[in-house]
């Protein structure tokens, strides 16, 4: 059987997926199925960075092989062009999308070396599966080092059409880059299609054979959307688990026959939160029989706080949650919690997931 090789941004844990994030944990799933090599950043930085020694993990049938990056690329690499400019752009929000040549140059740059310190691990009948936006160039770079393998790729984020994605400098040279794979995957038939008018209206050499094919360079590419759902028997399994259980007692406790709205997301703009923080403002000031009767829990860890429209959006949430219970509290009711951290009694945004049935969120994480 050939070995899957799975590349990443961030990899792993295999073991606690409570400290995963939703595309980790639905690779988990695949990997302990059919064992492989799962290679990407090991979320340190170093001095040495993309030139780091390996970090090999062995555990069962997988092998979790990972480098560091360094301060520069975290900046420039991770914040900057993955987070600054292609999360934005890909989510349809140009407002706040940060065009940098350098976040672009350092982007290409750890394409490379991943692509270089990659090469000398795999095998001749591998199958390469790269994921998301962190590694567009990823599959270009692996055949530019002689690579013949299968790659295929997976967009966990949606993909906007050419209306938005012209904005991005050389955003030709992303798509040409990523017709190096064999199979690109997305999320829904909209993104699939958004990809393919950008291709045939900006690669020139791109030619559009059918709904799931185009060929490029002398080389025909599947494009295909494989939609990705919750595990719900996961989900199903953890409610009825003995935590559960009495997390749900400690709850009730707490509420005194009052009913609770929980929601579990990180801080990130393309989840609505400021927008549904206003909803429930605008529940208690239409229906006031609710006051004193529903509370709101909203759990929502910090991600990227390095990014400005991050921590921009942390201090919204703050804001909003304070008018909302200087507007509404009682002495015995808060109507808002605002959490900053993951809570004890629920599992982290996204970590009950499965792929190719799996990861449970629409908009992906990094």
């Amino acid at each position: 059987m050939p070995r899957l090789v799975i590349v990443s941004n961030r990899v792993g844990p295999l073991n606690d997926s409570a400290k995963a994030g939703g595309l980790a944990v639905a690779l988990v799933d695949v990997l302990r199925k059919t064992g492989g090599l799962w290679f990407g950043w090991s979320g340190e930085v170093s001095e040495a960075g993309t030139q780091s020694e390996l970090k090999i993990e062995e555990a069962r049938k997988v092998r979790l092989v990972t480098i560091d990056i360094t301060a520069e690329d975290a900046a420039d690499f991770y914040a900057g062009y993955a987070n600054r400019t292609l999360w934005p752009t890909m989510h349809y929000r140009l407002d706040i999308a940060d065009f940098d040549r350098r976040f672009e140059a350092a982007y290409h740059r750890v394409n490379e070396r991943f692509a270089a310190r990659l090469r000398p691990l795999l095998e001749p009948d591998d199958i390469i599966w790269v994921h998301d936006y962190h590694f567009f160039h990823l599959g270009a770079e692996l055949r530019a080092l002689g690579v013949e393998n299968p790659i295929g790729f997976f967009l966990h984020i949606p993909f906007p059409g050419p209306e938005i994605l012209t904005a991005v400098p050389r955003h030709d040279v992303l798509l040409r880059a990523m017709l190096a794979y064999d199979l690109i995957g997305f999320q829904t038939h909209r993104d699939r299609d958004a990809f393919m008018r950008s291709v045939t209206e900006e690669v020139a050499a791109a030619h559009r054979l059918d709904d799931d094919t185009v060929e490029f360079a002398g080389r025909q590419v599947a494009v295909k959307a494989f939609p990705i759902g919750i595990d719900t028997a996961g989900f199903a399994k953890f409610a009825v688990s003995a935590d559960a259980r009495a997390h749900e007692k400690r709850i009730k406790a707490t509420l005194a026959g009052k009913q609770q709205i929980i929601g579990v997301d990180r801080i990130d703009y393309s989840k609505g939160l400021p927008e549904r923080f206003r909803a429930f403002e605008r529940l208690l000031e239409l229906y006031p029989e609710n006051r004193g009767k529903v509370s709101f829990i909203q759990i929502a860890p910090p991600s990227r706080m390095e990014v400005d429209a991050y921590a921009a959006m942390r201090r919204n949430l703050e804001r909003l949650a304070g008018h909302i219970n200087g507007r509404f509290a009682d002495i015995d009711w808060t109507p808002i919690r605002f959490l900053t951290r993951a809570s004890r009694a629920s599992p982290s945004p996204g970590s009950i997931g499965r792929a190719g049935s799996g990861s449970s969120r629409r908009c992906g994480t990094a």
